[in-house]
C-alpha cells in the first residue's frame, strides 16, 4: 500500500464526557429548547439524564462559564448567556475544536501566561504561598524520586505560582488550561523521565526566587523550565503550517 496513503490516516478521535456535555448542551440552544436566559437543570439532574458523573457536568458547566457562555447566580442558578443563539453557537463550536485539536497551542498559551505570573507571584506571594508552594514542590519531588506519575503535582505546583500572583483573572486562565494539559501530556508522553527529574531543580529554581521575591530571577527560571515543551509546540506549530 502507498505510504502516502498511510500517512494521511488519522486515529478516530474519542470525545470526552466534557465535551459530549457541552456539545449537548449546544444542541439544545440551537435547536431553542434553551433560550439565552434560560436556566439549566441542576449538576443532578443533567448528571442522570447524561447518564455520567456530577463532575463532568461540572466540568463541562465551568469551562461554558469561563468562556461567558454560562451565567451563575449562587442563589437562583445556571443560566444561558444572554448572546445570540448564532454567537453561542460558534463559540461552542471553537470549545470543542479547541478541547480536542490544540495541544500545542495550550502550551503556547501557557508560556506566555506562566511568565507572567511568575514575575507577579514573586513580587506579590505571601508567608503562606511560600508555604504551599514548597509543599507542592516537595510533593512533586518525592513522586518522582519514588518513579510514580508526577504529571499532575508538577502541574498542580504551577497553579499555586498562579494563585501566588493575587490576581483571580490570570489564575483562572492557567487554572483552566491545566485539565487540557495533563490530559495530552500524559497521552502524548511529552515528559520523559530525563525531563521529568531535571524539573526538580528546576522548581526549586523557581521556587528560591519567587521566595527572594526577585521578579527577572524568577522569570528566567520559569523561562529554563518551560523551554524544551515551548521549542516542541513551536516546531509542531510550525510543521502544521
Amino acid at each position: 500500500m502507498n505510504n502516502s496513503i498511510i500517512e494521511s490516516i488519522s486515529a478516530i478521535q474519542r470525545q470526552s464526557p466534557v465535551d459530549i456535555i457541552i456539545h449537548q448542551i449546544r444542541n439544545l440552544i440551537v435547536s431553542g429548547q434553551l433560550k439565552p436566559g434560560d436556566k439549566l437543570p441542576s449538576e443532578r439532574i443533567l448528571s442522570e439524564r447524561f447518564q455520567t458523573s456530577r463532575s463532568y457536568v461540572r466540568e463541562a458547566i465551568l469551562k461554558l462559564q469561563f468562556y461567558g457562555l454560562l451565567k451563575t447566580n449562587p442563589q437562583s442558578g445556571t443560566y444561558v448567556a444572554g448572546m445570540g443563539i448564532n454567537i453561542i453557537d460558534s463559540m461552542i463550536g471553537d470549545l470543542i475544536n479547541f478541547n480536542q485539536d490544540d495541544f500545542y497551542a495550550l502550551i503556547e498559551a501557557r508560556y506566555h501566561l506562566e511568565l507572567t505570573a511568575v514575575q507577579l507571584a514573586a513580587i506579590r506571594r505571601t508567608e503562606e504561598d511560600l508555604k504551599i508552594l514548597k509543599e507542592t514542590m516537595l510533593s512533586f519531588e518525592i513522586k518522582t524520586k519514588n518513579d510514580q506519575s508526577s504529571v499532575e503535582e508538577d502541574m498542580l505546583f504551577h497553579t499555586k505560582i498562579a494563585q501566588a500572583t493575587q490576581n483571580n483573572v490570570i489564575s483562572s486562565m492557567i487554572l483552566h488550561l491545566i485539565p487540557d494539559l495533563v490530559k495530552n501530556i500524559t497521552e502524548k508522553k511529552v515528559c520523559g523521565e530525563n525531563q521529568v527529574y531535571k524539573a526538580i531543580d528546576e522548581h526549586r529554581a523557581i521556587y528560591e526566587a519567587i521566595e527572594k521575591q526577585n521578579a527577572s530571577l524568577a522569570e528566567e527560571a520559569m523561562r529554563t523550565h518551560l523551554n524544551d515543551i515551548w521549542e516542541l509546540s513551536q516546531q509542531e506549530i510550525k510543521n502544521r503550517q
